[in-house]
């Protein structure tokens, strides 16, 4: 039997019930979802991942259709995953579970400490007399239905005391692909399951940006929908252009004779070489802006950044004596 506030969501328990003795009877089963994932409290989010994707392999019900247990199994580590793989969930995990534990190790003895769960002192309401825990928490009953209060519900819906139905956790996989790829946009097929997949890349698309192939993820259980694969999109360096968001910077020798007298030289871009005019005694390291030339817009692949041409000066080399008389007759001349 348990004393509860009639107000759950808040999590009010009333202080003068800690010592009573028919409290033990009703206390829930505290899960750690670190030791179910088999990590550490101070895991890092790709630990996190990692653990969960190789037990979720392990005890998937697909995989395991003769065992019974891999299916509350598999939902176990699913609950934890999709707790600690949540910031803000993660949070409320670790204070909340610390303090359960605190009532958990107090028993009777009144050693808890209640004003955590108060909103202020003596605020303690009114309170209902229960005589099954599953009547407040909704049928499966235990800590993984008070958590689901707690974080506003989960994925995962119960069917029955033994039927599970859950969405399949999404995917996250790295994908690299070539500047011009990420500039003319296009198709890329990949093998998932002794399947080809094609998958089409957006004009625009930068590194972090995510590709998402609905119904490719983890399988649901109990009927529910499979997850989705997220392709996250890493553009490898080239060797001619640095890019900064939709704009692009490319070095461009030109010749002594150019930088002083003015021509034109050939300037590389994403979709040619274009002709730039080299003013007469340019600096070296000057920078030459060529409007449109640049990465098209993701969001608008209609429009797009800017070309920055930097031209560094092309000295000559092997130089003949002749070449040397003429360029000593400058120096004397430009004392």
């Amino acid at each position: 039997m348990l004393l509860l506030h009639n107000c759950v969501y808040e999590g009010k328990v009333s202080p003068t019930n800690a010592t009573n003795p028919e409290m033990s009877e009703g206390v829930m089963d505290v899960k750690d979802y670190y030791d179910l994932l088999g990590v550490s409290r101070k895991a890092t989010d790709k630990e996190i991942k990692k653990a969960y994707r190789s037990l979720a392999r392990k005890y998937h019900p697909d995989i395991n259709p003769d065992d019974p247990t891999a299916a509350d199994k598999f939902k176990e580590i699913s609950e934890a995953y999709e707790v600690l793989s949540d910031p803000d969930k993660r949070a409320k995990y670790d204070q909340f579970g610390s303090a359960w534990n605190q009532y958990q190790q107090a028993g009777s003895d009144g050693g808890f400490n209640w004003s955590a769960w108060s909103g202020s002192p003596g605020d303690y309401g009114t309170y209902t007399r229960v005589d099954n825990i599953e009547d407040i928490f909704g049928g499966s009953g235990g800590f993984s239905d008070f958590f689901e209060t707690l974080f506003g519900g989960r994925r995962g819906q119960a069917t029955g005391r033994r039927g599970f139905s859950q969405r399949g956790q999404d995917i996250e996989q790295s994908m690299q692909i070539a500047l011009a790829e990420a500039y003319h946009g296009g198709t890329r097929r990949i093998v998932k399951d002794g399947r080809e997949l094609e998958i089409k890349i957006p004009k625009g698309v930068k590194t972090g940006s995510r590709i998402r192939l609905s119904g490719e993820g983890m399988p649901g259980i109990g009927g529910g929908e499979n997850g989705d694969l997220y392709l996250i999109v890493d553009i490898v360096k080239d060797r001619r252009f640095e890019r900064d968001g939709d704009d692009l910077t490319v070095s461009v020798n030109v010749p002594l004779y150019t930088m002083l007298l003015g021509g034109k030289v050939d300037v590389p871009t994403m979709s040619g070489p274009v002709a730039l005019t080299i003013p007469p005694e340019t600096a070296n390291g000057a920078k030459f802006r060529l409007r449109g030339k640049g990465m098209p817009t993701l969001k608008n692949p209609s429009q797009y950044g800017d070309m920055y041409a930097i031209v560094q000066v092309d000295l000559p080399t092997n130089l003949s004596s002749e070449e040397v008389e003429l360029i000593e007759q400058l120096q004397n001349i430009r004392r």
